[in-house]
This record gives structure tokens, C-alpha cells and sequence, in this order.
């Protein structure tokens, strides 16, 4: 029987909250090339309430954000251990790899949103992921 396997902890952390921010990037591109604008909330009127795509957009980042660091934790914790059977790695990475080249393919193309509100929007996406990355990523490491 092999012996068991252990990543270290930090190492795990880091892996998952990258996922999970490249995961919460992808979501973020792809929903704004949906129309799912997640700088609506700088640029509605008084008289407006909040646009209900920017709040759809930011709970889309942060479950994709807190899920993705999550898996990715929970996975790599079991595959060092050799826990993961070899189609699911394989189903894994085509998932990952269909997802982020739909999001590449979807940043190639003209933004419908203007350049500031995309910016910044586009750092809130990141700064968001990278929180609800990591949270997602320090539960699953918590649990193991």
C-alpha cells in the first residue's frame, strides 16, 4: 500500500486561491459579456434602485470565488493522497480549461462597458475573488 501524501498546507492555500480568483475573473468576463454589469452600482441615478445585474453579478463572482477556492483545496488535499480517480482529473481540467478559454475569448472582444467603469470594476472582480477565494480555500483546509 502506498503511503499517504501530504501537500503542504500554504502550498494548497496558494493553488486554490488562484483557482479560484482565475475562476471568479472568468465568471466576471463571461456575465459581462452577458450583460451582467457589475459597475452598475457607480452609475445608477438617485432614483434608481440598485440594478438587479450588478447584484447578480457580484453574488455570481463571490460563489464562484469562495466555491472555486473551496474544490480546488478539497481536491488537491485528496489528490496528493491519490484519493481522485484519473477520468475524474481528466473531467476536472477540460472543465477548467473549456471555462477559462470561453473567458479569454469572451475579454478579446470589444468591452461593452466604458474603459474607468471597467477597470474598476474589473479590480473589484479581482479583489472579491481573491477574498472569497481564500475564505473558501481556509474552510476546506479547516475541515481536512
Amino acid at each position: 500500500m502506498a503511503e499517504t501524501t501530504y501537500f503542504p498546507r500554504r502550498l494548497i492555500l496558494g493553488g486554490a486561491m488562484i483557482s479560484g480568483v482565475l475562476l471568479a475573473l472568468a465568471v466576471h468576463m463571461l456575465g459581462a459579456r452577458y450583460g451582467l454589469d457589475l459597475g452598475g452600482l457607480w452609475r445608477s441615478n438617485a432614483h434608481e434602485f440598485m440594478p438587479a445585474g450588478a447584484a447578480i453579478a457580484w453574488w455570481l463572482i463571490a460563489t464562484v470565488g469562495f466555491s472555486g477556492g473551496y474544490f480546488t483545496a478539497t481536491l488537491m488535499h485528496s489528490a496528493a493522497s491519490g484519493q481522485i480517480p484519473q477520468r475524474m482529473r481528466q473531467f476536472l481540467i477540460a472543465v477548467g480549461v473549456l471555462l477559462l478559454a470561453g473567458a479569454g475569448q469572451a475579454a478579446s472582444a470589444p468591452s461593452p462597458i466604458p474603459t474607468i467603469s471597467g477597470v474598476l470594476a474589473g479590480l473589484a472582480a479581482l479583489c472579491l475573488g481573491a477574498v472569497m477565494a481564500f475564505c473558501g480555500a481556509h474552510f476546506s483546509l479547516r475541515r481536512a
